[in-house]
């Protein structure tokens, strides 16, 4: 009775394991991708992390997935975010929110996309010297000037 008992428990233990997409015990450690976004501190919240999945901005092992897909160790991840691709490998799990220093112990980004993100920068700054923006904003006398330019054009 007590054996039937204990094998039933087991048997729910991995149905459950199995159908609710957890570990089971003797594989290895995985966590949901949004819980390991947040994690990382690739975004400020649960919910952009989450959306940022579903919107397929993020792919593991070079798929689109859901957010509940778990990662494991050495998974390789590409996450977009605003005009920048971080190329990454999973290194640690977590689903707890810790430190700057702890999270960026989680992943190694790819020397390409590091250069990749450097070079992006550079450029931007180049085109924003090349652009200049006034200091302040035009006084009545310069937004006459401008208007009577326009009108002329």
């Amino acid at each position: 009775m007590l054996s039937l008992l204990f094998d039933s428990v087991i048997a729910l233990l991995f149905f459950t394991a199995f159908y609710m997409n957890m570990p089971t015990p003797d594989s290895q450690p995985a966590v949901r991708i949004d819980k390991w976004l947040w994690a990382a501190r690739f975004f400020k919240t649960r919910q952009l992390a989450t959306e940022a999945v579903s919107a397929g901005h993020v792919q593991v092992n070079g798929h689109r997935c859901k957010p509940s897909k778990l990662i494991q160790l050495n998974d390789e991840i590409l996450v977009r975010k605003d005009a920048a691709k971080f190329e990454i490998t999973v290194t640690g799990l977590s689903e707890k929110r810790g430190s700057a220093t702890l999270a960026q112990k989680l992943y190694v980004e790819h020397p390409e996309s590091l250069q990749r993100r450097e070079l992006e920068k550079l450029q931007r700054h180049a085109l924003k010297l090349a652009n200049p923006h006034p200091s302040r904003r035009p006084d009545k006398r310069q937004r006459r000037q401008l208007k009577a330019w326009q009108d002329q054009s």
